[in-house]
């Protein structure tokens, strides 16, 4: 059989450098490229196996397991799947864990909204956890809510003792409606007031505890004069919830809850100007975010978003730039290593990555197209 003698002269400049290869032999190449190939069995799991990663970035590990488990039952001697599913079952596992722990210690403090946030967290995590399902069973009550509308100068202290008549009862205002527990609170947020065993709960309406200190009239006694009446308040203006939540959710640079809490919003109140500016802060801030943890092309497409509504917002221009020209460097590359690896297919398919984003790339144009001849020269040889 005669043998094919390729030369490569492919340039592949990288950084200013030409890298040469050597392609070997056609029937090497070929046995190669076989080997690495998928079997049929893990390529009918890949999907599944592609879904599962994509839960589980997205913090749905339950789902990601069961994906995990389909691709298992389809290719079951797959390692690195096993693997994979493992470390999903150690991770949920140690979730519950901690979820179970911290609605304990919610129940401790009377807190039950609380406790049974944490123990259906657990329950969703595993459904079938008994020792959670029990605690949210038997130990949880049905707590009854009041809403209580946030006016400017409210205080979480302020509230636990006008619906609680203690101050230390803060806590479970905080809790419940997740904030910390000096947290500010916004003028129009909508807060949950929840019944805390044990302690009378002052409804709207009712008479609020007296002020420690005063005593009743005695019997007999002429009555006190009643208090000069207090000059009208005037009604603060009213906060957007959907704002006040993006506003907490940026500061505790949650930026996709953000950004779906502003684009609610939006849809409704396109002008919205505080709305609005708060988009751009919280798409800037992602950018820059996912810039700094090298997922580069996250960060074109948040950039992205923040040029289309602020072109020129703060240094966003010298961003994008940083981060297109990193992810050109990012697909060049790998395209190098796959062809050192003799991986022609997942070679070119990162240099039209470059080129996708980079159209006049010079370099990934011309590596295209010479290993795009190699590789049909190799499909005629095998025929």
């Amino acid at each position: 059989m005669r043998r094919l003698g390729l030369g490569l002269a492919l340039a592949l400049a990288a950084g200013g450098c030409a890298t040469a290869a050597v392609v070997t032999q056609t029937q090497t190449q070929t046995r190669t490229q076989t080997q690495r190939a998928p079997s049929p069995r893990q390529a009918l799991a890949a999907p599944h196996n592609e879904r599962a990663q994509t839960l589980e970035q997205a913090g749905r590990l339950r789902e990601a397991l069961e994906a995990r488990r389909v691709a298992l039952t389809i290719s079951p001697d797959d390692t690195t799947v096993r693997a994979a599913a493992a470390v999903l079952e150690a991770t949920i596992e140690e979730q519950v864990a901690a979820q179970f722990t911290e609605g304990r210690a919610a129940l401790q403090r009377g807190a039950h909204v609380v406790a049974r946030r944490h123990f259906l967290a657990a329950l969703a995590l595993d459904p079938g956890n008994r020792a959670a399902f029990e605690a949210l069973r038997d130990q949880t009550q049905e707590v009854d809510l009041l809403s209580h509308t946030v006016r400017a100068g409210d205080t979480l202290a302020g509230l636990a003792f006008q619906y609680y008549g203690n101050r230390s009862l803060s806590e479970v205002i905080a809790e419940t409606n997740r904030l910390q527990p000096n947290a500010r609170l916004a003028a129009g947020t909508v807060l949950k007031i929840p019944e805390v065993p044990g302690v009378t709960l002052n409804r709207p309406g009712s008479r609020p505890p007296a002020p420690r200190g005063m005593q009743p009239p005695a019997p007999g006694a002429p009555p006190a004069p009643a208090p000069p009446a207090a000059a009208p308040k005037e009604e603060p203006a009213e906060v957007n919830p959907l704002l006040a939540e993006a506003r907490e959710a940026m500061d505790h640079q949650d930026y996709a809850q953000a950004l779906v809490d502003l684009d609610q919003l939006l849809a409704s109140a396109p002008r919205n100007a505080e709305a609005l500016a708060l988009k751009k802060q919280v798409l800037y801030s992602h950018g820059k975010a996912q810039l700094v943890q090298r997922k580069y092309r996250d960060s074109l497409a948040t950039l992205g978003q923040l040029a289309k509504i602020a072109p020129n917002y703060e240094d966003s221009a010298t961003l994008i730039l940083q981060t297109r020209t990193r992810l050109v460097e990012q697909h060049y590359s790998n395209g190098i290593r796959f062809y050192r690896e003799e991986k022609l297919p997942e070679a070119i398919n990162e240099w039209k990555a470059v080129l996708e984003i980079d159209p006049q790339h010079p370099n990934a144009r011309k590596n295209v197209e010479q290993s795009e001849r190699l590789l049909k020269q190799l499909d005629e040889r095998r025929k």
